[in-house]
Formats: C-alpha cells, structure tokens, sequence
C-alpha cells in the first residue's frame, strides 16, 4: 500500500463523513441547504474512490472535473434557492 493510496482512502473517507453529518441534519430539519451538502459531499467521495481505486491514467481522469464542477454547482444552486426563498 503506498501513502498515496492510504491519503485518498482518508479523503474518501472524509467526504463519506461529512456528508453522513448533513444528512443527519436534513434529516432534523428538511432544510435543503444541507441536502444539497450532503449529496455534493457524497459525489466528491465517489470521485475520490473511483481514482484511488479504479487505476485511471492521468490522460483520462480529466472528467473527475466535470464531477467537481457539478458538485459545487449543486451547493450554489441550493444557496439561491435558499435566499430566493426568503
């Protein structure tokens, strides 16, 4: 096992985490905001996993990004929609 391997299975396991810890908190409050954590915590660990354990050639890992940007996109859709809400 190399440190590269070990460090991504601890950032996959941090993204499992934390979105285990918004979930509980939707769970709560049903406020979506924090579904919305959630699920991009969610799509950032599996993209971790996929890279740590699918032996991906660094030619081909470019969609990883694509995976990132709609993560993100998903948290500042849900914080529009939240202070549109208002």
């Amino acid at each position: 096992m190399t440190l590269l391997a070990f460090l991504s299975g601890a950032v996959t396991l941090g993204f499992a985490t934390a979105a285990l810890f918004f979930l509980r908190f939707w769970r709560d409050t049903r406020d979506e905001l924090f579904l919305a954590f959630a699920a991009t915590f969610l799509m950032l660990g599996v993209a971790q996993a996929i890279l740590a354990l699918g032996g991906i050639p660094d030619e081909q890992r470019s969609w990883v990004y694509l995976v990132r940007l709609v993560a993100f996109l998903t948290i500042i859709v849900a914080i529009l929609r939240k202070n549109r809400a208002r």
